[in-house]
């Protein structure tokens, strides 16, 4: 059995915070972690932009309707059955860096553990997983996310 592949298509359309080939390489281990941790065993793509407050505050109001700044936003293109020979086009992931440096901050960890948790819960719900279905699923996936994170080395934190 091959090993499947991970695509990602990065843009970035922030300048406050550097992503360059550092940051790319940490989304793709935490991408990776969450397909081999969900036992994804199709080739998968995923396209995953960096935005700033202001950006994403702009997405969450047209898609969600909510007027304010968010750290990350999922947008799932699957909803049917996938066939093994054709990739996983899993969807759109969009990571305010702004926010993230500030959360990371805030929770008392590295900025790199930030961004590889908001990618992490963003790919979870590219796999129709979702924390706002209530108290279950949200336990659910923060156990999901936990896991991914040690898997990659970056453990947890207080109120992970």
């Amino acid at each position: 059995m091959k090993t499947p592949k991970l695509r990602i298509y990065f843009d970035n359309l922030q300048d406050r915070l550097p992503a360059g080939y550092k940051l790319m390489r940490l989304v793709r281990r935490a991408a990776e972690a969450v397909l081999q941790s969900e036992a994804v065993r199709c080739d998968a793509e995923v396209s995953v932009t960096f935005a700033d407050d202001a950006q994403m505050r702009v997405l969450n109001k047209k898609y969600r309707a909510v007027d304010k700044a968010t750290d990350v936003l999922s947008f799932p293109l699957e909803d049917g059955p996938v066939t093994s020979d054709e990739p996983l086009v899993l969807g759109d992931i969009v990571i305010s860096l702004e926010r993230a440096r500030r959360q990371a901050e805030e929770y008392g960890h590295s900025y790199e553990r930030e961004v590889a948790f908001l990618c992490a819960h963003a790919m979870l719900h590219l796999l129709g997983y979702d924390h706002e279905r209530g108290e279950e699923a949200d336990l659910d996936m923060r156990r999901r996310q936990r896991r991914i994170l040690e898997s990659i080395g970056l453990g947890e934190h207080p109120g992970a």
